[in-house]
């Protein structure tokens, strides 16, 4: 059916509709309900933390309509950021425990929270104090002592050490590293004889605590002696080490302090930037080097040695040189003779009869007759204290044997002494140069370098010496132990030696790859520069009080003893009667003789005579 629409007009502006069931008001719209927070919860990663610790918290934000999730955070103690990483503050709370809370940034009534217990962190582990105790004490070289650490700290701490030995050659421990507190240890000496150990326990946690323990080893018998030294050139000692074991050429100073100029030493030119080289060699290998020999004056006679050039600075007496004896670089007979300089040309004789030293440089032979620049007597027993300011056979005023590299001793496992070593440049000045001790004399050639004679270097500790060989590592092991004297102006970084058929050549020429780098400077005495001719020091020479014969005439062929009572003296010599020690000497004279006693210092040297007629 059709309906009909009637329309109605009210003052123009009003329309009605009617019929057909449409009804007569528009559909309205229903409006969204108001954002409400409802409710907060916060939960924390971790519900339990140390002081200072942190924990991740998250805020949840319950409620109706569009409302906002955005919290602001905060907690009684500790600290918030705006992410909800929660910080422990540095103390425990006096409750124990902190409140984080996350606060509705739309409705400030609603919050949440979340409790933290809050302790205190454990405490670290600490050493407190490292003991060893060591019984016994005192030892023989043929026994052992046994030492236990101890080891006290708090937490959980590690109560373990590592234990050592200084020197490093003077015996072996049963156990080194890592070794548990209460646990004994087993010192074993290395049997050469008397010796002052030092046995320390570290913590492997904390290596400055650490203790120390002196062990004294005695020789179980008489050590080797001079008598004990084989004869013939280049002889073994057979286990005698020449001079006291408190010399310069026979101390240890692995653990010495470094010269407060050591940096500027060793990085400075003429230093920096080169390698060891062997200055010696077998004698299928050139038989270079510097040979000895030893004898008995009881059947090596002694003959004059002619001393050209150095006299007043030499110790002229007769000496027992065989004709035979080698020279360094094998110069032949007459050649130069008397005194042309033809190489450093070194002579040294061994006397295992007195025990005596003799050293000659630039020393020539001639038709059974010697002469040298220079002869130096030194008592092997004792010490010379040469005058400061006086050279040797070495230019720093240092006997030279003691610094030499033996096949012997190499072989027998220990170098218990310093090695010589030359530079080609020393430190000059208008006096002649600088010297420290055990040096008395400087033979300077440049003002501007740093090396001065007598200064003693080492090998590093750190210096690896595992990949070199039984014989090399011997070698090193010294250099770490008594280090190198600077003996002499030669080629640079050259350290000597004797030689000897039994020497690998190309094991040798190994050592010729360790850099300079790897040595130190030991502390000199005095201070770096040291000494020079002017400002050495002064002093009263010796005096002598007596010196007499027991017969002032005697038959020819009748033996006569020399009595002398000196005051300060070094070392003494007797002109016709060489080396001389202990007060007294007997002797035969051939004729008619004046005798002169020599007695020397760091000060200076005096004289007294007597004479024997022979009727």
């Amino acid at each position: 059916m059709r309906c009909k629409t009637l329309l109605s007009l009210s003052f123009l502006g009003s329309l009605s509709f009617a019929g057909c069931g449409v009804s007569g008001k528009v559909a309205g719209t229903t409006p969204p309900p108001t954002p409400a927070i409802t409710a907060v919860s916060v939960s924390c990663a971790a519900t339990s933390l140390q002081t200072g610790q942190t924990s991740q918290c998250s805020a949840t934000v319950s409620g109706t309509g569009a409302y906002s999730s955005a919290v602001t955070w905060s907690a009684v103690s500790g600290a918030v950021s705006n992410t909800g990483l929660y910080t422990a503050p540095s103390t425990v709370p006096a409750s124990g425990s902190d409140n984080v809370k996350a606060t509705s940034t739309e409705d400030s009534t609603k919050l949440g929270s979340a409790k933290i217990a809050i302790t205190a962190p454990a405490p670290p582990p600490t050493i407190t104090a490292v003991s060893l105790a060591c019984s016994p004490s005192s030892i023989t070289d043929t026994q052992t002592t046994s030492c236990t650490p101890t080891v006290t700290g708090t937490g959980a701490f590690a109560n373990t050490v590592n234990v050592s030995i200084s020197p490093a050659a003077a015996g072996t421990l049963s156990d080194a590293t890592s070794v548990s507190s209460g646990t004994p240890v087993t010192f074993t000496p290395a049997n050469t004889g008397a010796d002052s150990v030092i046995i320390t326990a570290t913590s492997t946690a904390n290596s400055a605590k650490s203790y120390s323990v002196p062990i004294n080893v005695t020789a179980s018998t008489a050590g080797p002696s001079c008598a004990g030294m084989s004869t013939g050139d280049n002889a073994s000692l057979n286990g005698f080490l020449p001079f006291t074991a408190t010399t310069a050429w026979n101390t240890d100073i692995s653990s010495a302090p470094l010269d407060p100029n050591n940096a500027a030493i060793t990085s400075a030119a003429g230093f920096a930037g080169l390698h060891l080289h062997h200055d010696w060699s077998s004698v299928a290998g050139g038989n270079y080097g510097i040979p000895y020999v030893v004898v008995d004056s009881s059947t090596t006679p002694l003959v004059p040695i002619s001393v050209v050039d150095y006299a007043s600075e030499s110790d002229v007496a007769l000496a027992p040189f065989p004709i035979t004896a080698p020279i360094e670089g094998s110069p032949a007979d007459c050649d130069g003779w008397p005194d042309t300089y033809i190489g450093d040309s070194h002579v040294l004789v061994l006397d295992r009869h007195a025990c005596m030293l003799y050293e000659t440089f630039n020393t020539h032979r001639c038709n059974g007759a010697w002469s040298a620049s220079s002869e130096t007597i030194w008592d092997l027993k004792n010490y010379d204290r040469r005058p400061w300011g006086w050279t040797s056979a070495d230019a720093a005023g240092l006997p030279i044997f003691p610094g030499l590299v033996r096949y012997d001793e190499v072989a027998a496992g220990a170098i218990n002494h310093a090695i010589r070593f030359t530079m080609q440049q020393t430190k000059n000045d208008a006096n002649g140069g600088y010297f420290v001790e055990p040096a008395s004399h400087a033979a300077g050639t440049v003002y501007g370098v740093s090396n001065v004679m007598g200064m003693r270097i080492r090998l590093k500790a750190s210096f690896d010496i595992s990949g070199f060989s039984a014989a090399n590592q011997v070698i090193l092991t010294a250099m770490k132990k008594y280090g190198m004297i600077l003996a002499d102006n030669g080629s640079y970084f050259y350290f000597q030696g004797v030689p000897d058929p039994r020497w690998n050549d190309d094991d040798l020429h190994n050592l010729d790859s360790i850099q300079s780098s790897n040595f130190e400077v030991v502390q000199m005495t005095p201070a770096f520069p040291g000494y020079d001719a002017n400002t050495a020091p002064t002093g009263e020479p010796p005096t002598i009080n007596s010196f007499t014969s027991s017969a002032s005439s005697v038959a020819a062929g009748t033996p006569v003893t020399l009595t002398w009572n000196t005051s300060n003296d070094s070392y003494d010599f007797i002109d016709v009667l060489g080396g001389v020690s202990g007060g007294s000497v007997t002797t035969t004279p051939t004729a008619t003789t004046t005798y002169t006693l020599n007695a020397t210092n760091q000060y200076g040297r005096t004289t007294m005579q007597v004479a024997v007629v022979v009727h």
